[in-house]
């Protein structure tokens, strides 16, 4: 099978699975389809599937990941030794571990092609992480803190892992408590990162946005805690601040001069 050929089985398959979508019309036009199955994958709930599907599935999502460029740590700029900013789509990284800014749910973003990175992550690494992350859920019995870490394989997405935490969420006025929690999550990665022998991490912008953290002060967080880490563990680790506004380049810029 073509792509084309692919995104249609996948499509066929997942309108199957849901009895109120037996009568949809799979539209014409190939980014409409590519919207489709994002919303699909983005809405079906854990669980297994046959291996035929889970086939289709990762050879049509290398070649998807694979056509949107990858990216190593030799394509960015090393602002201070190790240190690294680069501003794109994480999804594209080829490095040790992305850091996903989860939900305390941990399965993921349930918004049809919601624009998040937890969204995004877990459409282009396939099915496989939605259902590992949800086994993880299961078996620890309530909902993720904020300031921890998990780690899954990676599945279909260039980076060998991906480490989920859950950050801290702001209503109203930033407290003590919220600032110690950031500082967890990234000194939760950065330790779950170490112990399974990860080279490289790249931190998204936990928490800010809808998370509503303020953005410079989560930058300067971000930034004192992993150096501070390094100082005390001795930690190689390269650490990638990926970026995906203006503004947050501009911060961790300005923080790393």
């Amino acid at each position: 099978m073509n792509q084309n050929e692919k995104r249609l089985f996948l499509i066929e398959r997942l309108l199957k699975e849901q009895p109120r979508y037996a009568k949809m019309q799979i539209p014409v036009s190939v980014d409409e389809q590519k919207k489709l199955l994002r919303a699909l994958m983005n809405v079906r709930m854990p669980g297994t599937i046959d291996d035929e599907f889970i086939r289709v599935q990762d050879e049509y999502l290398l070649q998807v990941n694979a056509e949107k460029g990858v990216v190593t740590p030799s394509d960015m700029e090393e602002i201070q030794p190790d240190i690294y900013i680069w501003k794109g789509d994480i999804t594209r990284l080829k490095v040790g571990a992305i850091v996903n800014a989860a939900n305390s749910g941990m399965t993921g973003c349930y918004q049809p092609c919601h624009n998040c990175i937890d969204n995004c992550i877990h459409t282009y690494a396939g099915i496989q992480l939605r259902l590992k992350c949800a086994k993880i859920m299961d078996e620890q019995g309530y909902g993720e803190p904020a300031g921890q870490a998990k780690i899954t394989m990676s599945y279909n997405l260039p980076c060998d892992y991906v480490i989920h935490t859950v950050g801290p969420i702001v209503q109203g006025k930033l407290t003590e408590e919220h600032e110690d929690l950031l500082e967890s999550c990234y000194r939760s990665c950065l330790t779950i990162a170490d112990e399974n022998g990860v080279e490289s991490i790249a931190f998204c912008c936990i928490s800010t946005g809808v998370f509503m953290f303020p953005n410079e002060r989560a930058a300067e967080i971000a930034v004192k805690t992993i150096k501070e880490y390094k100082e005390k563990t001795g930690s190689s680790i390269k650490v990638i601040f990926n970026v995906f506004k203006d503004l947050d380049e501009e911060i961790y810029r300005e923080l790393l001069r």
